[in-house]
């Protein structure tokens, strides 16, 4: 298995991250002017319109057998992955030895924002009300159906499906919260480990073992429930490998840059581990990940003589402006949970 060392890696983040782009609230107006900058060694093209008619734009890259397709933000209020693969495309015009390596054995397809109007309203939903991750069967929604037929026309060999996951995750049997989580969908209810499920998993035990060396005990693996309209477990059922990347919390890092960067690193570790292998059979390692694990709050409250009482924050657009701010959660049972911040009051009069 070709694990990448954790020096290139971090060295070519540090050179080619995307600085343009920060925080969480990525909207097309943030990247459009980004594509000319990579026009000339992209091909890149507008796939299509959104709903309110902006642009779903694709970047394609490379000469190799081995197709892979990449989406992001097809949940308008997700964008890590985004912010990750800018980061990437700033890679590709250097000469290393790697990623010569992926151009020349892989064919790459990038949609960096499926949702550009969720995005720019920050949220998950599209323009119509219609969460796209739960659209793959009727495919009511123009974006996808253009994600459907890029997949049909493209035909990959693998994909990744990027997203990010909530602050409540964290790592089963540790105290760390789920900074990235993998999943290799299941193809229908039983869950069975069929051959196209066993070479995602294959691909994801190689971007696992990077990441244990830069955040150990910080990576989970997501439940593979089956959920039969969800885009990946459709797209893995149709015979398309399809890895999702959930980006989640790390620890003071509610704009997602430090889980921006661990998700460039998998997302780098992915396609070039499919650059350099042929067979894609051993999985038993993809077990070893511990499960997700809703175990955190944003903020806890501690109270000697009181039940704790527990905060998550919410993201708002005001004034053109993100704001967060906290929302008491009521009706759960804090005994066994943590709060990223956690205040403990002593005082009988509080």
């Amino acid at each position: 298995m070709s694990i990448l060392t954790t020096t290139f890696v971090k060295s070519f983040f540090e050179k080619h991250k995307e600085t343009s782009l920060f925080g969480k609230w990525i909207r097309f107006q943030n990247i459009e002017s980004l594509f000319k900058k990579h026009e000339s060694i992209f091909v890149i093209q507008q796939l299509g319109s959104s709903e309110l008619q902006k642009p779903i734009m694709q970047l394609k890259i490379g000469n190799g057998n081995k197709r892979i397709l990449l989406w992001s933000q097809m949940h308008g209020n997700e964008s890590t992955g985004t912010k990750a693969l800018f980061d990437l495309f700033n890679c590709f015009s250097n000469n290393s030895s790697e990623f010569t390596t992926i151009l020349e054995n892989c064919t790459l397809l990038f949609i960096p924002m499926l949702n550009p109007d969720g995005a720019e309203v920050y949220t998950r939903v599209n323009a119509n009300n219609i969460d796209l991750n739960r659209d793959a069967v009727e495919r009511v929604a123009i974006e996808s159906k253009l994600l459907r037929k890029t997949l049909e026309d493209f035909n990959p060999h693998f994909c990744f499906n990027l997203h990010d996951q909530r602050t409540i995750f964290g790592v089963e049997g540790t105290k760390n919260t789920a900074t990235i989580s993998f999943l290799a969908p299941s193809e229908e209810a039983s869950r069975a480990i069929t051959k196209g499920r066993i070479q995602t998993m294959n691909v994801i035990v190689a971007m696992n073992e990077l990441l244990q060396k830069i955040i150990p005990n910080f990576i989970g693996r997501y439940t593979d429930e089956f959920y039969p309209t969800a885009t990946g477990d459709n797209f893995q059922k149709l015979g398309y490998n399809t890895i999702l990347i959930e980006s989640g919390h790390f620890p003071n890092d509610y704009s997602r840059e430090f889980s921006r960067e661990y998700s460039f690193y998998a997302i780098l570790q992915g396609l070039f581990h499919i650059a350099t292998n042929t067979e894609f059979n051993s999985y038993q390692g993809y077990f070893e990940i511990p499960n997700n694990e809703k175990m955190f709050f944003d903020v806890i409250h501690r109270n000697r003589n009181k039940k704790d009482v527990a905060f998550q924050y919410v993201d708002k657009i005001i004034d053109n402006q993100l704001v967060s701010h906290l929302e008491k959660v009521e009706g759960e049972d804090l005994k066994n949970k943590k709060g990223l911040s956690e205040i403990v009051f002593l005082s009988k009069n509080i």
